[in-house]
This record gives C-alpha cells, structure tokens and sequence, in this order.
C-alpha cells in the first residue's frame, strides 16, 4: 500500500527513469499541466536546455489531461531531469546510447531466476539464492501408477507451475530476438553455463527447451502443463512446495507449439551443437506426426480436480500453422508448405497476434523471414496484412497519451504483455518492409515500460528510481530479502479488476492507471516469463551494434 501512495503522489512528470538513446525522440509527459520546462544536470542542478510543453489533451485510457514536452534536441550524454516552472521535477535518467544494456541483461537473466530442479547458488543468485525444488517424478493424469521424470525449465509466472504452450512462446522470443540482433548477447550473464562457445541466451534456453523434450508423450503428442493440484501459499518458497505433481493430459495447442519450437531451436543451435539441433528436430517431426494423427482435438481444459493455470485454448489451428511455418522454414519440405497454406487461408484465427492464446503472429513471421520458396499471393498477402496491423498500432501510439498501443479496452491482466508485443511486431514489420516509420513508436513502447505512464512507475523490478518492490511472485515474497528478484516484467494495468484487492482498491479507475503494486494484486503485478520474453526482444533491438 505504501507504493500504491506513492504513485498518487508523484510529481506529474513521467519520464523513462532508465533514459534515453541519444538519437531517440526524447518527450516528458505532463499530467494536468502545461507551461515551460527545464532539462537540468542531476547533480549540479544546472540547466542545459528549456523548452515550453505542447497542448493538453485529455486522454481517455488514463482518465488524465495530458501534454508533452519534447527534449530531442539535446543529445548529450549524462544524468539529467525534467523540472517545470512550477518547481515540480522527475525521476533522473541517462542520456547514453548504451542505457539499455544493464536493463536488458537483467530481464535475459531473470530466466535464471525461474529455473526450477537446480539450486540457484549465490554466486549467480545473490541473496535471491535457493535451494532445488520439485525433483520428483510427476505422475500422469488418469494414470496413477505411471510416473515421469519432468524436472527443469522455468517456473511459469508468479507460482511454480510450468506450462508448454507458454513456455513455448517465451522461448521462441528469446531465439528470435538471437536471431534478429546476435550481437546483444556478446555479454556473458553470467550464468552456471557461460561459454563453451555458445551465447548465454542458448543456454538459458536450452534449459527450457530441455525441460519440453520431457514433456513429449511416448506417442509424439505434448503434456500441456506439469503442475500441483492446488497453487501453494503465497510466502511457499519453490523448495517447501513438495505437494504431488501432475502432468495434465496432452493437447493439440501443446503439441503445436512444441513442434514449433523444436523447429526452430533445430535452425538456431545447429551452429552450436547439431546433435541438439537434430535432436529437437526429431522430436519436432514426431509431434507434427501426432498433429496430423489427430486432426481434430478439443480444446485444452483443466481436469476436474486441478485448479492450476489452464492456459485453455478453444481452437489449435493457430498453433498447427506456426508449427507447419517453422518446420517449413527449418526443413524446406513440401508438406510442410502445403499444410501452412491451408491453416493461412481458413480464416479463423488472427495471423498477427504473438500472445500465448494467439500463436498465428509467429507463424506469418517464420514464413515471411524464411528464404524458402513462397506461395506469391500467400506471402503477398502476409505482408500486406503485417503493414496493417503495424500501421494499426502506429495510429493508436500516435493517439494515446502516453504514447502506447493499447485502446482503453486492452488493459487485460498482462497488459504490459501487450505492449511489449505490439512493440515486436512493429520492429519486426519495419525489418521486412525495410522502413523505420514504426521505431519512435517503438521507442515510446519502452520509454512506457520504465516510467513513462500514469503511475510514474517502472514496470520492471529493480530497474528504475521506482520500479515496482512487491511483485506477486513467491520467491519474492518468501525469501526474506526486502528487494525483489530484478529483472521482472510486473503484467501492468487491467481494467478487469480480477483480485480481491483490486476490487477494493481500485474500482472505478481508468483502464491505465488500474494498477497496485502489492503482492495481493495478481491480476496487475503478477510477473511471468513470456511478459519478459518480448521485453527482452525490443530492448535487444535498442543496444549498440544491433
């Protein structure tokens, strides 16, 4: 409660409290304000630049009136703030080419911080260190006397469950985003693992990635999820919930994103280990076996007596797609192509959203980017459709006030998932329409996420003069540490009000500013891997050499 008042009192000036690139378009919003404004030196409090804000507006996702004052033309590296006329100033940030490189190491390095099966020793954990947890044998749903060794991978959120479908999506952004910009991963984490001649991305990844290959049934087919029956306490430390562990049933959106995944980590590790990379291929090829086998599943649902994330999905088609894309992209076979332009041309899920119930996104960017032969009309199309719904995002961006992508009714639990996303998109359509119309739009997605949004908060622990200190994740809040594990992504604003604190605390606020900073709120401040996933793509595109 004690942060939740401090958002309320913050000085009306929301700026990126990590800063700012010195070419980006650098803009501080002014809530309830307009008038002339000072950039000063932080420490000398010496004022280098003036200017005068634009116009107030008011903005309907904030419930604010709003103006800007833009202060792109000073370049100069060094620690600053924004003060107005009135006195009031902001949060001090850096103007520095390189202040994204701590930030996006911290959320790559929050991966490590999800692992589950591994103690996390100090040398790598610091005092957020823990003992090995959930080494037992899970045992398969509905069949009681059959046991399977599915240790590792990543902790999903802010409980212990670990789930495919989204474990997928967080690991096939951390591939792309190693794909798209090699050179940000230059820097060891470090990690237990670092070197061996491979990026300490791979290594986090295959973490995961090895945890999945676990998770493949005897028959081809992927369990959707590995989880207790019930969440533990919210003070549980990973190594004290020793509760009995189920894998819930396979399912189609599983296996889809299974073989997907595999597909695509074939084509990244081969240049570091092609027995891994055959391996992941291999069991790629039998999931998609499994896919074609069972040509119509129903949709995923939690089995009766488990109250764990169900991660349910109505359809699987989607899922189908981006596995035949990656498959198609890693192996050149025609089948494969075949069976992506059928799931492209049903028409009954979206080809260009990146979120863990909508994997269509991933499939129109694995076949876009891959140098195989297209069907014309397909990629044509694609492409086109990608120019859109980037030129969609843009628009809302342009009208928002602080300068994001998200109407009022997309403030949804996991909101900052959202943004991150939209931001990915748009990077990715500016790489394959070779255009950099969408890269302040970009900027600002980001500039948003370290403080540049109604709450004056920065969305990510441990990064930023305010970051968020009491994310609902248990480790955080059970190990007796008083900052929380750095690195990690809090799901934002959700207008949906889905706790118990949320519904006391913050009815009848705007869609923006539906957000608490406590423990209590899982549907604001929850943490999950696949909200940093994203967040490490777009930072990665903003480090030197990219």
């Amino acid at each position: 409660m004690v942060n939740e008042i401090k958002n309320e009192q913050q000085s009306g000036i929301a700026v990126n409290q990590l800063g700012y690139r010195r070419e980006d378009r650098k803009t501080a919003i002014f809530s309830g304000w307009t008038g002339r404004f000072r950039l000063v030196q932080d420490s000398s409090g010496e004022a280098v630049w003036e200017g005068e804000s634009g116009a107030s507006a008011a903005d309907e996702a904030s419930g604010q009136s709003l103006s800007r004052g833009d202060f792109s033309a000073w370049t100069q590296p060094g620690v600053y703030r924004i003060e107005r006329e009135d006195g009031h100033a902001s949060e001090p940030f850096e103007i520095s080419d390189s202040v994204y490189g701590e930030a996006q190491r911290a959320m790559l390095k929050a991966f490590y911080y999800f692992r589950c099966g591994m103690e996390l020793e100090e040398e790598y954990a610091g005092p957020w260190k823990h003992a090995a947890c959930h080494l037992a044998p899970a045992s398969v749903h509905g069949e009681p006397h059959r046991k399977i060794d599915a240790c590792g991978g990543w902790h999903d959120a802010g409980d212990y469950g670990k789930y495919v479908v989204p474990g997928a999506k967080a690991a096939a952004d951390l591939l792309l985003a190693f794909e798209c910009y090699p050179a940000s991963f230059s820097q060891p984490l470090p990690l237990p693992e670092s070197g061996a001649g491979m990026p300490d991305v791979l290594h986090e990844c295959r973490y995961e990635l090895d945890w999945m290959l676990r998770m493949q049934n005897e028959d081809g087919g992927a369990f959707h999820k590995l989880t207790t029956k019930q969440f533990p306490g919210p003070d549980v430390m990973p190594e004290a919930d020793t509760s009995d562990l189920f894998l819930s049933p396979v399912s189609a959106a599983a296996t889809g994103c299974f073989a997907a995944v595999m597909a695509l980590a074939a084509r990244i590790y081969k240049t570091y280990d092609a027995n891994y990379a055959s391996k992941c291929l291999q069991a790629a090829e039998r999931a998609w076996q499994w896919l074609e086998a069972h040509p119509e599943v129903p949709g995923f649902r939690n089995p009766s007596d488990i109250a764990t994330g169900e991660y349910g999905d109505a359809q699987d088609k989607d899922e189908r797609y981006w596995a035949a894309a990656e498959l198609y992209r890693t192996t050149g076979e025609a089948r494969y192509h075949e069976a992506l332009r059928h799931f492209a041309n049903l028409g009954i899920f979206d080809l260009y959203e990146l979120g863990w119930a909508d994997m269509g996104g991933y499939g129109t960017l694995a076949y876009l980017f891959s140098g195989r032969d297209k069907d014309p009309a397909l990629a044509d199309r694609l492409k086109a459709g990608l120019r859109q719904r980037a030129d969609e995002l843009a628009a809302v961006s342009s009208r928002d006030g602080y300068g994001i992508s998200l109407r009022p009714d997309q403030y949804i639990w996991g909101s900052n998932m959202l943004v991150m996303n939209h931001a990915m998109l748009m990077l990715a359509a500016g790489r394959l329409l070779e255009t950099d119309v969408y890269q302040s739009h970009v900027e600002q997605h980001v500039h948003y996420l370290f403080g540049a949004n109604v709450m004056a908060i920065s969305y990510v622990s441990g990064l930023g003069t305010h970051s968020i200190l009491h994310p609902h994740h248990r480790p955080s809040y059970g190990d007796g540490v008083d900052e929380p594990v750095p690195g990690l992504v809090s799901g934002g604003p959700n207008k949906g009000i889905q706790d118990e604190y949320a519904r006391s605390h913050l009815a009848g606020r705007a869609p923006a500013a539906s957000f608490a900073d406590v423990m209590e709120s899982y549907a604001t401040n929850e943490v999950a891997i696949y909200w940093n996933s994203p967040a490490v793509f777009v930072l990665s595109s903003m480090l030197p050499n990219t």
